[in-house]
């Protein structure tokens, strides 16, 4: 009998030029080994070049969309995404009351190029609302120092004793993404309870980065789904998103910021 494939929920928003949000998601979840299905929070007009508009999706029917996928079909992992608003991510919460499955949260608060995606004032309710209810959260340096209200990190010393401030919080998990850093290699921390794991990979010279975070946590939901402990699904995901990023090049989308090949095993 062969193994059961893994239904992984992804709750984000959507990126029409494919490379980041429901869409990388979606295309991670497939390379990874997972059967993907999406509610989609909100709506963007975005290119490589950057972001031209947002529109959120209503809180009640966000949590609509979930309340069907969850009458229908077994749930192995979720990942979340942009939420954009304190009233979707309180819905969110809500919907997901019960749930016996893995949580990714990648706390999604500014595109690349500085817009913002998360309101100002839905950080708390992210915070203390969210947090606390996932199996790991993936913020990057940016989205760390802001929800610990401090500066960003610069080097791995003040890496490590974010991600610890991070579990503080209430997550089971952190998985911090040190790729802004800019050093040789791209260190990732992975802390839970007392352990703390260097994830690394090498540095690729690429300007093509977009979705990144987006598919490194849907790479880690699909393993967690697919059984895997944390250390396990995040060395994979770490390996997969480096591959990713490495084979960026081969495509050519956009004029700004590409996207990374989500299927770069497969092509």
């Amino acid at each position: 009998m062969s193994e059961r494939v893994a239904n992984i929920l992804s709750i984000a928003g959507s990126d029409p030029s494919g490379g980041a949000g429901i869409q990388a998601d979606l295309k991670a979840i497939s390379a990874n080994g997972g059967y993907g299905m999406a509610v989609l929070t909100g709506l963007t007009a975005q290119n490589t070049q950057g972001v031209q508009g947002v529109e959120f999706v209503s809180p009640d029917f966000v949590a609509a969309q979930i309340a069907s996928i969850r009458d229908d079909i077994r749930v192995d992992a979720v990942k979340i995404g942009m939420l954009g608003t304190a009233e979707i991510i309180e819905a969110v919460a809500k919907a997901l009351d019960g749930l016996e499955a893995p949580v990714v949260l990648d706390p999604v608060m500014v595109a690349k190029g500085g817009d913002r995606l998360l309101h100002a004032d839905a950080v708390a309710a992210l915070r203390g609302v969210l947090l606390p209810r996932a199996t790991v959260i993936t913020p990057n340096l940016p989205e760390a120092a802001d929800l610990l209200d401090e500066d960003e990190a610069c080097d791995l010393d003040a890496m490590e004793r974010q991600a610890r401030a991070l579990l503080d919080l209430g997550a089971r998990g952190v998985l911090l993404k040190g790729g802004h850093m800019g050093e040789a290699e791209a260190v990732d921390l992975l802390c839970e309870g007392e352990g703390m794991t260097r994830l690394r990979a090498p540095r690729h010279k690429t300007g093509n980065t977009h979705g990144t975070g987006c598919t490194l946590s849907s790479g880690l939901a699909t393993w967690l789904g697919r059984g895997d402990d944390l250390s396990e699904a995040a060395a994979k995901a770490k390996d997969y998103i480096s591959a990713a990023v490495g084979a960026a090049d081969d495509l050519q989308v956009g004029h700004g910021h590409g996207p990374v090949h989500h299927f770069h095993a497969l092509w």
